[in-house]
């Protein structure tokens, strides 16, 4: 498949067909915490490609196979509001299939009344925000030049007037730019503002673009996610327990659009972190997948190019 991948677990949407509307990584920011790595040059040019066509008979001949997920999801290598038709994607899976389907985006494009509007169509919209103003969206997100803060925050509160579906929300905490009781409290009173149905806090738990960025302590995740009010949750690092089988290519597929720790893969595949080791290291060695250390914990990855 040159454009599914999974089905994966999550935590929050169960089991999660990915659908990448974005390869190779085209965003419009450039994220300090990014767990794709480094964006080569931001854009806010959106374009026809890949071809929906061809996505669309990759998920079609997917669905003729048999398999089931419980989210069909517009994610990926990138910003898939950038495709001119991602709301075909959500057309298709309301139409053809009995999946839901879900939108992981940035929300960076939400200021266009036209992405409001096909991003409309997904049953479940999850949009970002990690910064107050416009100095600490730069710090954050390293956006295209273009991107106003205001704007995409407006281009929220009119989204959530207009949307009939659930609106979550991200919050990536990155200790020292973001991290500090009063600038959360300033990020929660804007998220009041659009009324988010869910918020989830996270912090790096897998390699980010920039080295520099650590993980928040879960002692002050848990303080600040309090600060967000009762819609508020903390993330984690292990998916959810739907069961999966362990074969080569759901492993494969599983890393292939970013590194997950042994820790994660054991939980996902029910597996003692020694077993796990054992079923990755060979496809390492066929150069597969990509085993290395982070932060002193093992990750399997993408491989190399």
């Amino acid at each position: 498949m040159r454009y599914l991948f999974g089905p994966v677990p999550s935590r929050r949407y169960g089991r999660s067909l990915g659908v990448d509307l974005a390869v190779p990584k085209t965003c419009t920011l450039d994220c300090r915490f990014c767990q794709l790595g480094p964006t080569p040059e931001t854009t806010v040019t959106r374009t026809d490609r890949p071809p929906i066509a061809e996505v669309l008979a990759e998920l079609r001949a997917w669905l003729a196979s048999g398999q089931t997920a419980d989210f069909i999801t517009a994610c990926g290598s990138g910003e898939p509001t950038l495709h001119t038709h991602f709301g075909d994607l959500f057309r298709c899976v309301r139409a053809e299939t009995a999946c839901r389907s879900l939108l992981l985006s940035n929300g960076s494009l939400f200021s266009l009344p036209e992405v409001r509007r096909d991003a409309a169509l997904a049953d479940v919209v999850k949009v970002s925000l990690h910064a107050w103003d416009q100095a600490s969206f730069e710090r954050v997100t390293r956006p295209h030049p273009s991107l106003r803060f205001d704007a995409i925050i407006a281009g929220y509160r009119t989204f959530r007037q207009q949307f009939a579906g659930r609106l979550d929300l991200e919050v990536f905490i990155v200790p020292g730019v973001n991290d500090a009781p009063d600038q959360a409290q300033r990020i929660a009173a804007i998220a009041q503002s659009f009324s988010p149905d869910a918020i989830t806090l996270n912090t790096a738990v897998r390699p980010p673009a920039d080295s520099g960025v650590t993980a928040c302590p879960p002692e002050q995740l848990h303080a600040l996610t309090a600060l967000f009010g009762p819609a508020a949750h903390e993330g984690g690092a292990e998916p959810a327990d739907a069961p999966v089988e362990l074969t080569e290519a759901a492993l494969i597929a599983l890393v292939s659009r970013h590194p997950v720790s042994l820790h994660a893969l054991a939980a996902t595949f029910r597996k003692t972190e020694p077993e796990m080791r054992v079923f990755l290291e060979p496809l390492a060695r066929r150069r597969l997948l990509r085993l290395f250390d982070s932060q002193s914990t093992l990750f399997a990855g993408p491989p190399a190019p």
